[in-house]
């Protein structure tokens, strides 16, 4: 598998205040505990007032979903054609790991960023849709099918693997992330292995929904056909 390293740095443009106030928080999440993070706190540090904070973002999760479409459009922009005919679970490894080589310059920003969501499970549940919305274009660059039933059902797949390498990234030493690549690798083995029997089922399935929808259908019509009737006099 042909990696190449993430040339683009996650560095946004200096005089952009949206970018300033990304960089401010993972500055201060490199620095304390999440959960004490405030948004005065952030405000100070990007050097703006706590008025125009309030007109850029409207809470400290969003600033944190507005550096995750930046390392988004990193990934993305730097994806190409040389993966194009490896499969697809190479070049879904590939995105991943050049994902990881974006994330590492914030890594003791998002070790904080890690603790303090476990303690938060609706916090989870929003960083979880953030995730279905990176994954979704994550995929697409890798030439996977992302539509569909099945598309969520790989969408999620993608969230849990890369989650669960995530953690042994923000331990790892080694520049090189040999022991996150590993750990890709399993988990993307198991997936596939999970996927397979997804798509056997589905496939299997596929008669039986065609059969509810006609009845549901078909009780619809009926159901109108009765209210169309006049009432017995």
């Amino acid at each position: 598998m042909a990696r190449k390293p993430t040339e683009k740095s996650a560095e946004a443009p200096k005089g952009d205040p949206r970018a300033r106030v990304v960089d401010a928080l993972m500055a201060l999440a490199a620095r304390q505990p999440w959960d004490m993070i405030t948004l005065s706190a952030i405000a100070e540090e990007a050097g703006i007032s706590l008025a125009d904070l309030r007109d850029l973002f409207p809470s400290k999760g969003a600033i944190l979903g507005s550096f995750v479409r930046r390392i988004d459009r990193i990934v993305l922009e730097g994806t190409g054609e040389d993966m194009h005919d490896q499969p697809a679970r190479d070049r879904v490894l590939d995105l991943m790991m050049r994902r990881f080589d974006a994330l590492l310059p914030y890594r003791e920003a998002l070790r904080s960023i890690s603790r303090g969501f476990e303690r938060d499970p609706l916090g989870m549940l929003a960083l979880n849709q953030q995730g279905l919305n990176s994954w979704r274009y994550m995929l697409e660059a890798a030439g996977i099918e992302v539509d569909g039933a099945m598309g969520a059902v790989k969408i999620q797949g993608a969230i849990l693997v890369f989650a669960r390498a995530f953690r042994i990234f923000l331990e790892e030493d080694d520049p090189a992330l040999t022991r996150t690549m590993a750990a890709l690798d399993r988990e993307l083995k198991r997936g596939e292995w999970v996927l397979a029997r997804a798509e056997g089922f589905d496939r299997l399935a596929a008669p039986f929904r065609g059969f509810f929808r006609a009845a549901c259908d078909a009780r619809k019509r009926r159901s109108h056909r009765d209210e169309a009737k006049p009432d017995a006099a």
